[in-house]
């Protein structure tokens, strides 16, 4: 976590330190199947929000500075789940398995609801002493700021893209195979990767926004993402309860697109019941992301 100094080792890279002690097959795989498009697993899920809505419409009433979203919420949701789950935060590059020192946690940010507005990358570094609270209003305060003006901003990932893709195809080619060969051996200088949510541990596409459903989304050969998560609209649907009866209940579909070399179904499993058990104990979004959920994974 971005909250400890953790002591680098021959082997290690700038973003992430070694894994010695990986399972076999993992380690092997990693070699036979360089290419993480091709080691893709995709899991859907239809989640019951029903505690989560009623929390948020107490915690939203009144008067008060911003409202905390179904975004805020899943981007919290996440980040505990990646913190209590820390092979959810690795990755592999170069043939080699990575745990990731930092969590972190992308998105993108429409400036306008527009046909051809601008979009703004933005990156959440969480801290082990945040909640929700400091989670949301962080991501209101980035995303106001990126609103404040047209175009890319300055100094951004997006601004060093725009000047790029202005170069000669030829020029623009050899630049794209010189960064790839310094992902590889992950020795990319600061400038390239900071901002850039090819580099997080999870890069989430808020679907819902704008009325979308959750869909697959593909996970990128290039930089150290190995998670892709989408989320969809809130809705009601009847549900099947625990006890037998039927009853309307508002749900949220998510889908999450993972590398399966870093990790086991088993693993992946259990931590999606994480989330949905954040989900139906709302009130663990109230706790510092250090503080463990207590949640029995049997």
């Amino acid at each position: 976590m971005s909250d400890k100094v953790m002591k680098r080792r021959f082997g290690d890279r700038k973003d992430g330190a070694l894994v010695r002690d990986g399972h076999g097959l993992q380690m092997i795989m990693s070699l036979l199947m360089p290419n993480r498009c091709d080691n893709e697993v995709f899991l859907h899920e239809t989640i019951d929000a029903t505690e989560l809505v009623r929390y948020l419409n107490e915690k939203n009433s009144g008067d008060i500075d911003y409202k905390t979203t179904i975004f805020h919420c899943v981007i919290t949701a996440l980040a505990r789940m990646v913190r209590e789950r820390p092979v959810m935060n690795r990755f592999i590059q170069g043939g080699r398995i990575y745990q990731r020192y930092d969590i972190s946690l992308s998105f993108v940010a429409k400036k306008r609801f527009t046909d051809g507005a601008d979009e703004a990358l933005m990156v959440l570094v969480p801290k082990d002493t945040d909640t929700v609270n400091e989670i949301a209003r962080k991501i209101v305060g980035d995303v106001k700021e990126s609103r404040k003006t047209e175009g890319v901003s300055a100094g951004s990932i997006d601004e060093l893209m725009a000047k790029l893709a202005k170069l000669p195809r030829l020029l623009l080619m050899f630049i794209v195979w010189t960064v790839r060969c310094l992902d590889y051996w992950g020795v990319n200088p600061g400038f390239l990767t900071e901002g850039d949510p090819n580099y997080t541990t999870i890069l989430v596409s808020n679907l819902g926004s704008i009325k979308c459903p959750s869909v697959y989304h593909h996970l990128n050969n290039y930089g150290t993402n190995s998670i892709m998560v989408t989320i969809g609209t809130l809705h009601k649907e009847e549900t099947l309860m625990d006890d037998g009866h039927k009853e309307i209940r508002d749900v949220i579909d998510i889908g999450a697109t993972l590398d399966e070399r870093i990790g086991d179904g088993f693993y992946f499993a259990k931590s999606l019941k994480l989330i949905k058990h954040i989900f139906a104990h709302p009130e663990l979004l109230e706790q510092p992301l250090n503080e463990e959920s207590g949640f029995d994974y049997k």
